[in-house]
């Protein structure tokens, strides 16, 4: 396992600083990527993205519950083509991040939202847990997916969501032999940077998440725990909306994770509909991620100023 990964000796207000720092540092943000302009002179940059775990949900904790397997078996069936049509209604690309148990799962999904010029990411081999695995058997999993995606849809991935937002000690660096575009994982900004490896910068493109622009937040729910929905849709798509508009005030970037299984029920996708019906009107560029990581890569040196957030 990497060194950074194996546990601190002692409880954390006994580490010494040099300890504790070091831990903080390992992987840290770098430089600030919002770029000063968007294509087309657009106001903002929109990056929907849809994590289809589908039956990895239980099948990662070594569940065997049918009952929550055809919860995610809905997430095929239903949400992803009710999602791709209400996509191309509005003429929106996204990523669609792939556990590739996923992928193997439901083949003809995979082909048809790359056909449909979406973009598919890395998400995993069964929707692991990247903190508890050692070094190698996290990175044999992430190539071994990388080469699934790309048996499957014929385009090798360039990015990375990993699962549950779980980011290993070791991601990053196997991130790096990979040559990934982007991570998007990670929560240290709003607005797109560089991830920093020791200090050292990457080249990798951070789309940062929060768990405020996740559907799974208000709207998940599990049986066998206290997990229930809390937040009613309005109240879901009233936060969405605040969080796009002021993205698009200054000139920044809104990105949204959602599920398939989750977002797309009937009483649920209006939520989605109205958010792109909303982003058309704030003349917002829409952009998968591995375009947006491009896109700002390409033009980091003309990176807008700090203060004009």
């Amino acid at each position: 396992m990497d060194q950074h990964a194996s546990a601190l000796p002692g409880a954390p207000w006994e580490w010494s600083e040099s300890d504790w720092r070091r831990l903080v540092n390992h992987v840290r943000a770098g430089r600030a990527l919002r770029p000063a302009s968007w294509p087309g002179g657009a106001r903002c940059a929109v990056a929907l993205s849809f994590d289809s775990d589908h039956e990895t949900n239980e099948l990662r904790d070594g569940g065997r519950s049918i009952s929550r397997l055809s919860w995610g078996e809905f997430g095929s069936r239903v949400g992803v083509p009710r999602i791709l049509t209400l996509l191309e209604r509005f003429g929106a690309r996204a990523t669609f991040f792939v556990p590739a148990a996923s992928a193997l799962l439901h083949e003809a999904e995979q082909r048809r939202v790359v056909a449909e010029g979406h973009e598919m990411g890395l998400h995993g081999w069964i929707h692991e847990i990247n903190s508890m695995l050692p070094h190698a058997v996290e990175r044999e999993l992430m190539l071994r997916s990388a080469d699934t995606l790309e048996q499957i849809t014929g385009t090798r991935p360039v990015g990375l969501r990993t699962p549950s937002w779980d980011f290993s000690p070791s991601t990053l660096a196997i991130a790096r032999e990979m040559a990934l575009l982007y991570d998007s994982s990670l929560m240290a900004d709003e607005d797109p940077y560089e991830l920093l490896l020791d200090g050292q910068p990457t080249g990798i493109v951070e789309i940062p998440v929060e768990w405020i622009r996740d559907d799974a937040a208000y709207l998940i729910t599990h049986r066998f725990q206290s997990l229930r929905p809390y937040t009613a849709p309005a109240d879901v798509f009233d936060i969405f909306r605040r969080e796009l508009e002021a993205a698009c005030r200054s000139g920044g970037v809104f990105q949204l994770t959602m599920h398939p299984h989750v977002i797309a029920a009937r009483s649920r996708i209006w939520i989605l509909e109205e958010l792109l019906r909303e982003a058309r009107a704030e003349h917002a560029w829409f952009a998968t991620h591995a375009e947006l990581a491009a896109w700002v890569r390409s033009t980091e040196g003309a990176a807008a100023p700090r203060a004009a957030r």
